[in-house]
This record gives structure tokens, C-alpha cells and sequence, in this order.
């Protein structure tokens, strides 16, 4: 028989294993990282840098301590490894085997890859770093070799991406935001486990994974932007519940799977007080249709958007407060003057302007937007605009 959580149970309990809100400042700020990274199993890395990015806000969330410089030492101390997960994402190196299916069905042509497959190029490019050691794509410009016309700088990042995607190279260090590449032999310590999972031990995995980070979920969400998974972690999760290694829990109007030790966390109290900023690709949002089942909050990321579509912003960055998402600010860092702009800010129906409850959130928002602005390196905060 399932239990049934409130649907205040159910935020609790995909807060608590989210990590979020972030507790007291940890005493050893670099292992609080690493742990972090190894309950939530991946964070998504982006591109854009309105803010800081998605990868160092996603951590900063969680643990007040932490700078970008920490994930450099993570990687370089091959203690994290980046790889795809639902998107390109640094994941602990516990992990690393489960990222060999998707690497073995790439290489062998099971599996496309955005780009055509150019063998030839292929094969020069790992030649070059076999032998000179670590290269970025554009170390290849210019080059004298015989098809200087083939190494500019693009069919070498896609040469580049097709060996790291299908398991010959690994990210060993990022050189400003470029990735440097080298042999996984010369990056992967020798004592991780590179035994290939069997399809059912890798949607165990999946389940067990998703479920650890996210309190509550569907089998489906496991398998979130994955290929024809869906029906066979379905007939895994029924495995699983049937040895009682899963649990159902009813909520919203649903029934999700949860693991049952990760109830335990109901019993713990959630700190309410504090307001989270949040990146747009933050483990908490990255799905949407669960967001609005389990916290009523629609959310989408409208940089994406034409301008005349959005509705909240270029970039808007969700507000978790009192176990709630509440707010979204649509803001920018502005480096050269090193002001923090509030272009846009919206509240949900869940705070009304001159009730306690907006005063409350009012005043520790203001704790909030003095760390995140100090978090990107900003000495100012410039409001735009409000609504209400």
C-alpha cells in the first residue's frame, strides 16, 4: 500500500535530497563540493554567462563556500570527470562506468552523434595528442600538416567531440572556459572500474540515481533526454518494487517511486528562512512538467525565446523560499562595471505585497542579493524594474 505525502511533504522531501537550501557555511568547503556533486550525480554546464555560470551557480546554491576554483581542483584532482548526462555536465568518478553505454554505442555506430563521423580526421587528431599531450581545438589551427585546410578550427572540435563523446578522450582541464583534451588513458586513475554495466544493472543505476537526488519521481524521468529507455526501466522499477527495494508514494494526485530510505528525510526539519537564487539549468528545474505537478511553478527558460514571447525575461532565475518557488528575477551580471542588474522581477501568487509573509521574504531577500552579487563579482545592485 502506498503512502501518501502532502503535497508540502513532497517539496520537503525533493528539497532535502536536492540539497537545497543551502545550510551553514561547511567547515572543509572543497570536500562539501565533491558531496554535493556526488548526491545530486551531475551538474549540467552551460555556455552563457549572463550570470555566473550554470555549473559554479548550481554549487554556489547549495554550499555558501564555494568558488569556481574548487571544481577546477575537483577535475584536476580526477576526482569529478566531465561527460554528457541529460546535457554536457561534470559527474563524480563513482559514476564513471555508467557513462560507458552510451560511449561503446557511439563508437560502434549504434548511437549517432550530432556530427558525421570523419575517421581519417579522427585518427590524425588522436595521433596529435598521443604524442604531443593535451590539446584544445584550437591548437590545431594553422597547422603544417599535409591537409593544413582540414585542421581549422571547426571539423577539429567536431573530430575533437566525436573521440570525447565516444570514449577515446576526456576533458583533462578547462583552459578559461575551452576544454583541454587527452587520452582517457592518461587522464582515468588506474583504479576506477571500467566493467560495461549490463542494460538492467544500468537502468538500476538510473533509477537508483535519479531517485537518491530527486526524493520522488516517475520511471520515465529517470530516463530523462535518454534514448529508448523508457520501457525498460519501467520493467525494472516493477523488479524493484516487488523485492521492496522501491517504494510507491502517492502525491499530488500521482504515484511516484521513491527509495525507502530516502523517507527518512520527512523527519527531518527544512530551513525555511533562507532565499536561493537559482540558475535556469539548476538539478531542481532541468524538468518541467515535474515542477509544475510537485510546486505549481511553470517554468521555462525564455532566453531561448523570440523577445516578443517572454514573459519574465531573458534570463530569469527562480526564487526558492519557505519550501516554495515564489519569484523570478531576470537579472545580469555587468562585468566592466561591475554592477549586478535587476531588469525584470515577478512574484508568484504565493506572496502578496504588504502581507507578513511577503515582509519576511522581503527582508531575507535583500541578505540574498548582497551574496550573489558579491558571488559575481559585482560591487553594486542596479533595480530596473518590479512587479508588483
Amino acid at each position: 500500500m502506498s503512502e501518501t505525502l502532502s503535497p508540502d511533504q513532497a517539496r520537503k522531501l525533493v528539497l532535502h535530497c536536492q540539497q537545497l537550501p543551502a545550510r551553514q557555511k561547511p567547515v572543509r568547503p572543497l570536500s562539501a563540493t565533491l558531496a554535493l556533486i556526488e548526491q545530486l550525480g551531475y551538474v549540467q554546464i552551460d555556455t552563457i554567462a549572463v550570470v555566473e555560470r550554470a555549473h559554479h551557480h548550481t554549487l554556489w546554491s547549495r554550499n555558501p563556500a564555494y568558488v569556481p576554483e574548487q571544481l577546477d581542483t575537483l577535475l584536476a584532482e580526477r576526482q569529478v570527470f566531465e561527460y554528457w548526462s541529460h546535457a554536457a555536465a561534470c559527474l563524480p568518478l563513482c559514476d564513471f562506468r555508467f557513462t560507458l553505454p552510451r560511449k561503446q554505442a557511439i563508437a560502434s555506430g549504434e548511437q549517432d552523434h550530432w556530427y558525421a563521423r570523419d575517421r581519417r580526421l579522427m585518427r590524425e587528431v588522436l595521433e596529435r595528442i598521443r604524442q604531443e599531450g593535451p590539446l584544445q581545438a584550437r591548437d590545431f589551427g594553422g597547422s603544417n600538416m599535409a591537409r593544413a585546410g582540414e585542421w581549422h578550427s571547426k571539423p577539429a572540435k567536431r573530430a575533437l567531440e566525436y573521440l570525447f563523446h565516444q570514449g577515446d578522450l576526456m576533458v583533462a582541464r578547462r583552459q578559461g572556459f575551452q576544454k583541454v583534451f587527452d587520452l582517457t588513458e592518461r587522464v582515468l586513475p588506474p583504479d576506477v572500474d571500467t566493467r560495461l554495466p549490463d542494460a538492467e544493472e544500468q537502468a538500476r543505476f538510473l533509477l537508483t540515481r535519479f531517485l537518491g537526488a530527486n526524493g520522488l519521481g516517475q520511471a520515465a524521468e529517470a530516463g530523462y533526454l535518454r534514448r529508448n529507455t523508457a520501457q525498460l526501466l519501467q520493467q525494472v522499477a516493477g523488479h524493484m518494487l516487488e523485492a521492496g527495494e522501491l517504494v510507491t508514494v502517492r502525491a499530488a494526485g500521482q504515484d511516484w517511486l521513491a527509495l525507502p530510505q530516502v523517507l527518512e528525510c520527512l523527519n527531518r526539519p527544512l530551513p525555511r528562512s533562507r532565499v536561493s537564487i537559482l540558475s535556469p539549468f539548476d538539478n531542481l528545474l532541468i524538468q518541467r512538467r515535474r515542477m509544475q505537478v510537485l510546486f505549481d511553478f511553470d517554468y521555462q527558460i525564455e532566453c531561448y525565446l523570440p523577445t516578443h514571447k517572454r514573459r519574465f525575461g531573458y534570463f530569469s532565475l527562480p526564487l526558492l523560499w519557505d519550501g516554495r518557488l515564489v519569484a523570478r528575477m531576470d537579472c545580469k551580471a555587468e562585468r566592466r562595471t561591475a554592477t549586478l542588474q535587476i531588469r525584470q522581477f515577478t512574484l508568484e501568487p504565493y506572496l502578496k505585497p504588504g502581507s507578513r509573509r511577503y515582509a519576511a521574504f522581503r527582508q531575507q531577500l535583500d541578505n540574498a542579493l548582497t551574496d550573489f552579487m558579491h558571488f559575481n563579482r559585482c560591487q553594486r545592485l542596479v533595480w530596473q524594474t518590479a512587479s508588483p
